[in-house]
């Protein structure tokens, strides 16, 4: 293992941070045994601030204050990082190309994942920015898979919900319910073939493998279990820097 240390940059959702240390814990175990912990540096950040400047459009402070925490974690002793956020991917491009270390991309993961399990048309669930945005399509539409994106009115109240409930840490049952109502309306109309869990705390409420009897992607699981190969000696698929 030489010695690696895996840096997170977290904060920008605290429930996801939180799950993505108790994935890497659990993932380690499992791996090598319940007296091994993985070696993680956390660099959890006031995400609110961050998430506002998303909202209006001012890429330019996410970019430096998601750089400023790569830097960081470098600086710590991290040998690579990686944002347990996947909206925060709209600058991953731009703060990979500067960082003092490698970085490891949730939607490159994801991307490899959809292709080894053969999924080629799946709906995505995310934020607005990442289900509307190019930097999230770019590497599947490469790879020749088709996501299909809820309606202009569903992805407008999947993003209230993801910020007005699940980033806070709140889990509604009729909450899930209607995601779900939502996946099976595209699987009657689009032929959906899966279901990418493109937001990081999506998990938390629909936390099982398939749904509707399709196979679901959960973005965070991917990440994690990619930092998991790095930290175990692998040069995981989707590193860049």
């Amino acid at each position: 293992m030489d010695g690696r240390i895996l840096g997170v940059v977290g904060g920008t959702g605290p429930e996801s941070t939180l799950d993505y240390y108790r994935r890497l814990i659990d993932g380690y175990h499992a791996r090598q045994g319940v007296r091994s912990h993985p070696p993680v540096l956390i660099n959890s950040l006031d995400g609110g601030p961050l998430i506002e400047a998303m909202h209006v459009g001012d890429v330019e402070a996410v970019r430096v204050g998601l750089a400023t925490a790569v830097d960081q974690l470098a600086a710590g002793g991290a040998g690579l990082a990686l944002f347990a956020s996947v909206t925060a991917h709209r600058v991953f491009d731009e703060v990979a190309a500067t960082a003092p270390i490698p970085m490891l991309s949730i939607v490159t993961a994801t991307c490899r994942a959809a292709l080894a399990a053969s999924i080629r048309r799946p709906a995505v669930f995310a934020t607005r920015v990442t289900s509307e945005g190019a930097f999230f399509a770019r590497p599947f539409e490469r790879a020749g898979v088709a996501l299909v994106r809820p309606s202009k009115p569903d992805r407008a109240w999947i993003n209230e919900a993801y910020f007005g409930e699940l980033v806070p840490g709140v889990f509604r049952d009729e909450t899930r319910a209607r995601l779900l109502e939502i996946l099976a309306a595209l699987r009657r109309t689009s032929g959906v073939d899966g279901l990418i869990l493109g937001g990081t705390e999506l998990s938390l409420i629909l936390p099982e493998p398939t749904y509707h009897g399709l196979p679901v992607l959960n973005a965070a699981a991917i990440h994690v279990a990619a930092a998991l190969d790095w930290l175990l000696g692998a040069d995981p698929p989707g590193a860049d820097g």
